[in-house]
């Protein structure tokens, strides 16, 4: 474990509207749609990057689940280097690596290079993104003003999916799938040139860099990941596949453990004490899951099944984009009056009727009339929801651990999307097997000869008889991906409570901060720190 003692600087001023609050928010949710984008650009380049550097269609999940891993995996630390060293410093440090990345990402020539990139773009990621939500919490004041703040870096967070498809759509269509990496490079730059000018830097202070901590919960959501998708290929009770699940635990357990022990974790374990904050981790870790999966297979289904280009199929998901800024603009004018619980199960429950929708799709299925009804009743759902979660996780937070809160919810949806897709894929596998064991006789009934020829030498399904195998898998996935919307939303139900303070608190009412109560005395630090809970009897820090 490294350690890092500074000495606090000068703190930071209060928040103040001025004139370079606006372009600060926009450098700020810029970096932000930059790094969310980069999740789905890359999905819409897929098809053209399996052919080009030779992935399979599980191996294929691999360029997505190679950034949300280290993304997800580091976020905590990322969020803790701010706090320690500056949010402005880490936040144009890990803006320069997510560009560097992008190059090498982009001039990649083998599978393996383009997994390193990948790799290396989520420890960028997850330095960038917890920082410039904690910038948000230190920079706009408590009320209606940073409501509308976080209403725009939520709507931001979940739009930048949908743009991510379209925005690739248009580069893989004219120019290349490598561009879908190299258009980091000139907005990365001028968000890092920006930075300096607009944004202030923050107070600093002094703690530890746990590193262990990190490395164990990254390695051990890996190789969880890697149990998943082995399973789909090779089967459950394969040799490799039980390894990766029962290393994946032991280090998980190891991770929790040495958590507990530490007097400055990378994980505050004292958080999830919260009810409503434990309650928003759960839901964003299953929504995450249904939304990184839905935008993948639709993805394959509208390319592969609809022979949708790059192009049209980034412009199939626009409307996405539209309606879940409209959810995300009523979440954030209605929350101070009616309070996050409503939107958070509306919301669950939209999202999981629109991913049950989806699971009626097939080979016959049409755009207009199979998916843009159930993918606008999902993007509504996930509009109310992220402005509601990301609300709730920071609420009552102290200045101090902003980094910390920030840093677990993101860290909860990169994670959750890594491991919900590696389950989503474990079920296309089995379910797409399943059909093409149906589907063989049909095949060597109704096929010509040479179409006989070339499945013996390939072993794929050609036409309508692939189709079929396709869509199989991929209807069956969107049913798990429901599942993980309704546990989201008996989660909100039951779990989530909304306190009158907190409804004073998102009116601007100036209720002061509470300490964390619930907070045991030895996991707090010595003050000054960032990553203790405060004192039991001592003064809250300002919001």
């Amino acid at each position: 474990m490294t350690s890092s003692r500074t000495t606090p600087s000068k703190p930071a001023a209060s928040p103040e509207r001025g004139s370079g609050s606006g372009i600060a928010l926009l450098v700020i949710a810029s970096c932000q749609l930059m790094v969310v984008l980069d999740i789905t650009i890359v999905n819409i380049a897929l098809p053209h990057i399996q052919t080009s550097l030779g992935f399979s269609t599980e191996t294929l999940s691999w360029v997505i689940n190679a950034y949300t891993l280290t993304f997800g995996g580091l976020l905590l630390l990322g969020g803790r280097l701010g706090d320690i060293l500056g949010r402005r410093r880490v936040f144009m440090f890990g803006v320069l690596l997510f560009v560097f990345a992008s190059l090498l990402g982009g001039l990649s020539q083998e599978s393996w290079q383009l997994l390193a990139a990948r790799s290396l773009q989520g420890v960028g990621g997850a330095i960038a993104s917890p920082t410039a939500l904690s910038l948000i919490t230190t920079t706009f004041r408590e009320g209606p003003e940073r409501n509308r703040a976080f209403g725009v870096f939520a709507a931001v967070s979940a739009g930048g999916s949908a743009i991510g498809l379209l925005a690739g759509g248009l580069l893989v269509e004219w120019l290349d799938w490598r561009w879908v990496l190299f258009v980091n490079i000139p907005i990365g730059l001028l968000i890092a040139l920006a930075t300096p000018r607009y944004i202030r830097e923050s107070e600093r202070h002094p703690g530890h860099f746990d590193i262990v901590g990190a490395l164990m919960s990254t390695a051990g959501m890996v190789l969880l990941v890697y149990g998943f998708i082995r399973a789909s290929e090779d089967g459950w009770s394969d040799s490799v596949t039980i390894s990766a699940f029962v290393a994946a635990v032991v280090l998980l357990g190891l991770f929790l453990a040495v958590e507990r022990r530490s007097r400055q974790p990378i994980t505050p374990l004292w958080m999830f004490r919260d009810r409503n904050r434990a309650g928003v981790y759960g839901m964003m870790l299953c929504l995450a899951a249904a939304m990184f999966g839905m935008f993948f297979f639709l993805t394959l289904f509208v390319q592969n099944i609809l022979n949708f280009s790059p192009l049209r199929a980034g412009l199939a998901f626009l409307p996405v984009s539209a309606i879940i800024a409209v959810g995300a603009g009523l979440a954030s004018q209605l929350l101070p009056k009616w309070g996050p619980k409503p939107f958070m199960v509306v919301g669950a429950v939209l999202a999981a009727a629109g991913l049950g929708w989806l699971t009626l799709t097939d080979v016959d299925s049409t755009y207009m009339g199979s998916l843009l009804g159930p993918v606008l009743v999902f993007g509504f759902g996930m509009g109310m929801q992220f402005v509601s979660l990301t609300l709730m996780a920071v609420s009552g937070v102290e200045s101090r651990n902003a980094g910390a809160a920030s840093g677990i919810l993101n860290a909860t949806q990169q994670v959750g999307g890594s491991l919900g897709l590696s389950v989503l894929v474990t079920v296309f596998g089995t379910a797409s097997r399943n059909e093409a064991t149906d589907q063989v006789p049909r095949f060597m009934a109704e096929a010509t000869r040479a179409e006989q020829l070339e499945f013996r030498r390939t072993g794929e399904l050609p036409g309508r008889w692939g189709d079929e195998v396709l869509a199989s898998g991929i209807s069956s996935s969107f049913i798990a991906a429901a599942v993980f919307a309704v546990v989201a939303a008996l989660i909100a139900l039951v779990v989530i409570q909304v306190r009158p303070a907190d409804l004073e608190r998102l009116q601007g009412g100036g209720v002061p901060l509470a300490p964390a109560a619930d907070a045991p005395e030895s996991d707090a630090v010595e003050a000054g720190s960032s990553d203790g809970p405060p004192p039991r009897n001592g003064p809250s820090a300002p919001g």
